[in-house]
């Protein structure tokens, strides 16, 4: 495709079609909903962070008259001990169904152990105290060191690593081992005048979304079972609850709600599989919300991080080699962002020789989730932070530096393929050429930058598209809008048909109404849905030419359609596409395109960031007086979004680098379970974020498109991180820079 090809709707900055529901209030989120005869349902949670379950007595909350259902692990046909005497376990289910409901053990404060259904919310909470459960406690394992000393509690003792080179022959707290590498290490830093051996570290971190986690489930024997609940994937909550209760797919429907924030954090099942084993054995509906605690305690965070970064360069600012040991913490099961983490951590470097090895470490924490870009942030602030440190040590500009060693079209990854044309080399032209980096630091601030990377992924998307009579007509598709996507839908399909997108409205549908769609998340779903939704509105235009050579009695070769007119190549007639729709009954019916695709050629996104930050000396307060944004799209189909998922990465970014954590005691109870205490970043608390969006075109799309929704959360770490060591002149090498860390560092010695 041409980088100079000129748009009509795509670059526009439309209202969103779902703006005035939500501001007004009307749109339903996933506590909203109310059905007749409805109960509420709760979860009885652990108050030990590493347990072993005796037992678990039920009969006092049986016998209350309040109470309708009960539900333990044994209610997961697919796991429980009934499937493990028949032969049947499904043991790739074993540990999402125990950290919905524990088995024998208990492996974070806040596991759920058991969970009843009463006739209101209050009694559903009552009842929870008439169930008796007898704990070993065990000590806690809360850190990666903690995890991986040789005398440490094991908290699955059968759990052996996987990826070394030989098989484990011991059980052990590291669940999997990964290395990658191109070159020869120790060639590179051979060839080096200049090496240096840092490491750093990053807290657990929960994504901040607003509205907690939700459902509402009406089991049927007879239909469908339905669910309703915020996630950003409701055809994978479909799959799961499947898999765990033995069901098929067709006897459940999935209905995704608004959706008030997931980052990654509602890609999985907590609550839902549990309401629909409540809601099956009382024969009623059942509503299911967790508070915000619950959500601290029991939900999934990013994962803490230990990295340990070692570079080699020339003093001509030539890096020779790149090293990472990269440690991140699973949670309570095996499944940190371990691998993303080692694929992302150098990828914004072409350099000859590089080695990354990686670990995942299971720790008496709540099983992480996804958290935007997952991964990368923590090991790209280890990294950015050396390099950052290189460039002052063989005294380069670090973006000089950066632009040296960039990675460009061509460059061989560490995980495999070679590079397509990419944006970095762009958006450090950027950002060096910015009003920010041109202007004076003030006295008393710091100014730190950092670059940052990831894949962005395709996948499968299904999209409808239906004309109506009258001309206008609906999107029909599966991927729940997180960011603004139902608006960059709508302009794609506009750009394509040549209508107003005003015309169109899209539409979420249920897990019946529209084929499997992956998803959202990995910035996905404007690159793939959105090239299903071009693949569909094609379809439309096809059937549009063919409707009017119907109507003129030509070839559809005859005929062109060109910003929503057909155009008779025979002679001067023309049909709008509303007369085409108006006609629509005379040459076949309902005019409706299709498309189910897997698509393929993500464009990868990088970004550059540019952040001050003024340090009081006397507190270690921080302030970030300015920062930039800068970061390739490919194509901005809509700039204004674009430019918020840029200022909310950045956000989200500054918040883990300067405030946020998850504070455990030595028992393992969290201490800041709720917002007053676990502070996320207020606009009060901020400058406006600038953005600088640069446009490199994604060739594998038709419009240019690469996502944005991850990267902009990867360079704040080390941004913000390089900001605070330039301003108090000393390093920095643990997050968050909260006040009393910054203020023991200025404190401490040289």
């Amino acid at each position: 495709m041409s980088e100079a090809r000129a748009f009509k709707h795509i670059g526009q900055r439309t209202i969103r079609p779902d703006g005035f529901d939500k501001v007004t209030g009307k749109a339903n989120y996933g506590a909203d909903l109310a059905l007749p005869g409805m109960i509420w349902g709760a979860i009885l949670r652990s108050p030990h962070a590493h347990a072993n379950i005796r037992s678990i007595n039920t009969e006092r909350a049986e016998a209350s008259s309040d109470v309708l259902a009960i539900a333990t692990f044994q209610d997961f046909p697919s796991v429980n001990d009934a499937a493990s005497a028949a032969g049947t376990l499904r043991k790739d289910l074993i540990d999402t169904a125990q950290n919905i409901l524990a088995q024998d053990k208990v492996l974070y404060h806040g596991h759920a152990v058991a969970a009843v259904a009463a006739r209101t919310e209050a009694a559903a909470e009552a009842a929870l105290a008439l169930i008796d459960v007898d704990y070993e406690v065990l000590s806690p394992v809360l850190s990666i060191d903690a995890a991986i000393a040789e005398d440490a509690p094991l908290l699955h003792p059968q759990l052996k690593t996987e990826g070394l080179v030989e098989p484990a022959d011991s059980p052990s707290n590291i669940a999997a081992r990964m290395e990658l590498k191109k070159g020869d290490i120790a060639k590179g830093f051979a060839e080096a005048d200049v090496i240096i051996e840092r490491s750093y570290d990053t807290p657990t971190v929960h994504q901040g979304y607003i509205e907690p986690h939700a459902t509402v489930v009406n089991f049927d024997h007879n239909a469908p079972s339905m669910i309703w609940c915020p996630t950003q994937g409701h055809f994978d909550v479909r799959a799961r609850i499947a898999q765990l209760m033995n069901m098929e797919l067709g006897q459940l429907k999935v209905v995704a709600s608004e959706i008030g924030g997931g980052f990654g954090g509602k890609t999985t099942v907590y609550l839902e599989p549990v309401a629909l084993i409540l809601s099956k054995k009382a024969g009623r509906p059942v509503k299911m919300v967790m508070n915000r605690e619950d959500v601290f305690r029991a939900s999934g965070p990013a994962s803490a991080s230990q990295s340990t970064i070692k570079l080699g360069a020339k003093m001509d600012g030539t890096i020779t080699a790149m090293q990472a040991t990269l440690h991140y913490e699973a949670g309570a099961f095996k499944g940190s962002p371990m691998g993303p983490g080692c694929m992302t951590v150098f990828t914004p470097y072409d350099v000859e020789h590089m080695y990354v090895e990686g670990f995942d470490v299971v720790v008496n924490k709540p099983k992480v989730a996804a958290y935007r870009a997952p991964g990368a942030p923590q090991s790209e602030f280890a990294a950015e932070m050396a390099v950052n440190e290189l460039a002052a040590k063989i005294g380069i500009d670090p973006i000089d530096l950066r632009l040296k060693n960039a990675a460009r079209e061509g460059t061989q990854t560490i995980y495999g393929p070679k590079l397509k044309v990419v944006g970095l080399e762009a958006c450090l032209k950027a950002a060096q050429q910015s009003e920010h980096y041109q202007s004076p630091i003030a006295d008393g601030v710091g100014r730190g930058l950092s670059a940052g990377f990831w894949f962005n992924i395709g996948g499968q998307s299904s999209v409808i598209i239906n004309l109506n009579p009258d001309g206008t007509g609906s999107i029909i598709e599966g991927s729940p809008d997180i960011g603004g996507s139902r608006a960059s839908m709508q302009m794609m399909a506009a750009e394509v048909l040549g209508i107003a997108p005003g015309k169109l409205n899209p539409i979420v549908a249920d897990t019946e109404h529209v084929a499997y769609n992956q998803t959202t998340g990995g910035s996905r779903t404007t690159f793939a849905t959105g090239m299903a939704v071009i693949e569909a509105a094609e379809s439309v235009v096809s059937q549009l030419k063919e409707r009017a050579a119907a109507l003129w009695n030509v070839t559809t070769e005859q005929v062109d359609f060109v910003d929503g007119v057909a155009l008779n190549l025979a002679g001067e007639d023309s049909l709008t596409l509303a007369q085409i729709c108006a006609a629509a009954e005379k040459t076949g019916g309902q005019i409706s395109g299709t498309a189910n695709i897997n698509a393929r050629g993500a464009g990868p996104s990088f970004a550059v960031h540019l952040c001050d930050i003024k340090v009081d000396p006397e507190t270690g307060k921080t302030d970030v007086v300015r920062y930039t944004a800068i970061q390739d799209a490919g194509k901005a189909i809509h700039p204004s979004y674009v430019e918020g998922q840029f200022q909310g990465g950045a956000v989200q970014g500054i918040g883990w680098a300067l405030n946020e954590e998850y504070v455990y005691n030595e028992s393992g109870v969290m201490e800041n379970a709720g917002f007053l205490d676990y502070r996320i970043p207020l606009a009060s608390d901020l400058p406006a974020i600038e953005t600088i969006i640069v446009e490199v075109p994604n060739s594998f799309h038709p419009f240019g498109v690469r996502g944005v929704g991850e990267t902009g959360i990867v360079p704040p770490l080390a941004a913000v991180g390089t900001a605070v060591a330039d301003a108090i002149q000393k390093p920095v090498s643990s997050l968050p820079c909260s006040p009393p860390k910054v203020l023991e560092l200025i404190m401490a010695e040289s």
